[in-house]
């Protein structure tokens, strides 16, 4: 059994009068960092320069892991000494500049100490993530680390860095960390045209980047996800406050407004993030776009509305075993969990949850800590919303706090990448994802994922093709489009083509699906959310038109969420072209009824149920719904969807 976070890190009573929702203060969030960086120091080497934590190497080896976790952790002293004015009780700054002299003396050599050469991505490219990092820590942490190291140690550090400035990032994020050594560079009056170049090329990648709605694409092609948060607007707008450039402060700010609209809804009641994409090991991370929204000014969110996130977030991990018991954050989600991880991730790596600390850098007495707590966007009433952007509809019930995300456009699939189900990602590939469920392995049956059987193989959902969104009072709906592909035999099959809609109102949500030239003896089947059968969270899934063979099927792997699991199945044989309706349900409320009681039979008609009458001619669907006889129409057209809901 996990010892408790109080116990572990010494934090101090909850103060339920200042923070009713989570009695978190400033000083929870000191002690957590404090307790963190204690943990991790026990295993630093003994110059200081790797934190050489136990665990599963990464696959850049040891030795640059052992300097992540030197650098990660130094993100979290940055944030905790310069948030205090340059109080450091700990002595941690000391620690730092001492790896810092011992790791950059002999750059490449293979020895206790020495950090790892900056190579391009594809040689050794994590010791540039890391960079990014050290620069950030040194910069944070100027008057009272930088500036007291002799010339010598300095010229080191800034040969190591430029490392960053002169060897290739990978082709996304990546570029934001030369972008950020270059201005801890220009910051302490070593800029130059090496460092200009450097902006300068990050700069234009991050405007190309930008899809609108105060999103990014994590490259050139259509990945959204917590990256958003914990780089691509952390980064550039944290240079410019710290620069007090307030021209851009003021550009890179209202872009994170206005994401914030939107991602601010992804925390759930208990304070879970949307558990999607990858590096989800960050875990707490995902808050730091609303704590750096909070000590900048540009949020939408009232201060206690932030606090009540941020604070949500941090105390959703430590409570439920992300520290162990030694105090050192795990792989994984709440505890270990393999297939949370990439092969990027090593011991070290769930330190860049460090970046959730930047909420210190607002000082004692700021709003964000001395306004009382209130409502979290995802407290109060239902709420949907369409992010067009992202191809993103975000639904939030407040009876249980629960969030899904039902994703019609990010694939994490690069522009130049051919389709593979080989390739298939269950952090990006699935319809619909949550702040209570997980997706299930590759290896077991698919949640939330519309397959189509050809010759004995399933089909992978991989590039989402978005086909529109939108969102009114109380509902919302969004539409792609994706090419099955398969694993065996032919990838594709000729003329074979899946169009998907959700429209989600209240905890339900309506699933139409079109498939196109399906060949004879082809079937389709849909699946709803995993969970564990014996939990409070419940799933259901329920055919409306075309579908037969309800069945539950298992998930013996789980999910980060549930030990084993269970998935909802729907079942249809298909010719040529079908139209697919179902209703979903997701909830951790206990005093729902089931969709066994809202749906009377295969088309509803129950005077309290959900759906009343569900009528398909040709490509359209009309579904009215129970509640105020509202009713909404899909109307699928030559690659078109339209929606209307009166």
């Amino acid at each position: 059994m996990n010892a408790s976070a109080g116990d572990l890190f010494g934090l101090p009573p909850e103060d339920r009068t200042s923070s009713p929702y989570t009695g978190y203060t400033r000083a929870h969030w000191e002690a957590a960092a404090d307790g963190m960086l204690k943990a991790a120091w026990k295993w630093a080497t003994p110059g200081g320069a790797r934190l050489d934590l136990p665990g599963p190497p990464s696959h850049s080896g040891v030795r640059s892991d052992g300097l992540e976790g030197y650098a990660r952790t130094f993100l979290a002293a940055g944030f905790r000494v310069a948030g205090a004015g340059g109080k450091d009780p700990n002595g941690l700054l000391e620690r730092y500049a001492d790896g810092l002299d011992a790791g950059t003396r002999t750059p490449g050599r293979d020895d206790a100490e020495s950090w790892p050469l900056i190579l391009d991505h594809h040689v050794q490219g994590q010791p540039m993530v890391e960079s990014a990092s050290v620069a950030l820590g040194l910069r944070l942490t100027r008057p009272w680390l930088w500036d007291r190291l002799t010339s010598g140690v300095q010229d080191r550090a800034e040969q190591w860095l430029r490392g960053a400035l002169r060897h290739v990032p990978a082709g996304n994020n990546w570029y934001l960390f030369p972008y950020t050594v270059a201005g801890f560079l220009e910051s302490v009056g070593r800029g130059d045209a090496e460092t200009a170049r450097a902006r300068g090329r990050a700069s234009e990648l991050l405007e190309r980047w930008y899809r609108g709605d105060g999103w990014y694409a994590d490259g050139d092609g259509r990945a959204f996800d917590h990256y958003n948060g914990w780089a691509l607007h952390l980064y550039p707008l944290l240079d410019a406050h710290l620069a007090g450039d307030e021209q851009e402060s003021a550009r890179h700010g209202a872009r994170l407004r206005e994401h914030l609209e939107s991602f601010s809804l992804m925390f759930g009641g208990d304070g879970a993030p949307l558990y999607f994409g990858r590096s989800l090991t960050y875990r707490f991370a995902a808050s730091a776009g609303v704590g750096l929204g909070a000590v900048t000014g540009h949020t939408p969110l009232t201060p206690g509305a932030s606090r009540r996130v941020v604070s949500g977030s941090l105390r959703y991990f430590l409570e439920r075993g992300a520290a162990g018991n030694e105090g050192l954050l795990s792989l994984g989600w709440h505890g270990p969990h393999a297939a949370t991880l990439q092969t990027y991730s090593g011991p070290a790596s769930p330190y860049w949850a460090s970046k959730a600390f930047v909420a210190l850098l607002a000082p004692d007495g700021h709003p964000l800590w001395a306004s009382p707590e209130e409502a979290a966007p995802s407290d109060g009433p239902d709420r949907v919303l369409s992010v067009p952007a992202a191809g993103f509809l975000v639904q939030s019930t407040g009876a249980d706090g629960v969030v899904r995300l039902h994703n019609h456009g990010s694939d994490h699939v690069r522009p130049d990448e051919g389709e593979s189900a080989a390739d298939e990602d269950p952090l990006y590939a699935r319809l619909a994802y949550s702040t209570v469920t997980g997706p299930t392995s590759a290896e077991n049956t698919a949640d939330n994922h519309l397959s189509v059987t050809v010759g004995g193989a399933r089909s992978a959902r991989r590039r989402i093709r978005p086909l529109g969104s939108g969102h009114g009072d109380g509902w919302g709906w969004a539409a792609s489009w994706h090419l099955p592909v398969f694993p065996a035999g032919p990838t594709t099959v000729p003329g074979l083509r899946v169009e998907s809609v959700t429209v989600a109102r209240s905890r339900h949500e309506l699933r139409v699906h079109r498939v196109l030239g399906a060949p004879d003896g082809a079937r389709a089947e849909l699946t709803g959310w995993a969970t564990d059968p014996d939990g409070p969270v419940r799933s259901l899934l329920r055919g409306l038109h075309g579908w037969q063979a309800p069945e539950d099927v298992r998930a013996p792997q789980g999910t980060a969420f549930a030990r084993w699991a269970t998935v909802p199945r729907l079942g249809a044989e298909v010719t040529g072209t079908a139209v697919l309706v179902a209703l979903a349900s997701l909830t951790a409320d206990p005093g729902a009824a089931l969709l066994d009681e809202a749906v009377d039979g295969a088309w509803g008609g129950a005077s309290d149920g959900v759906v009343d009458r569900v009528e398909v001619a040709g490509d359209t669907v009309t579904v009215r719904w129970a509640e105020e006889g509202a009713r909404t129409r899909i109307a699928f057209g030559r690659g078109t969807v339209t929606v209307d809901h009166r």
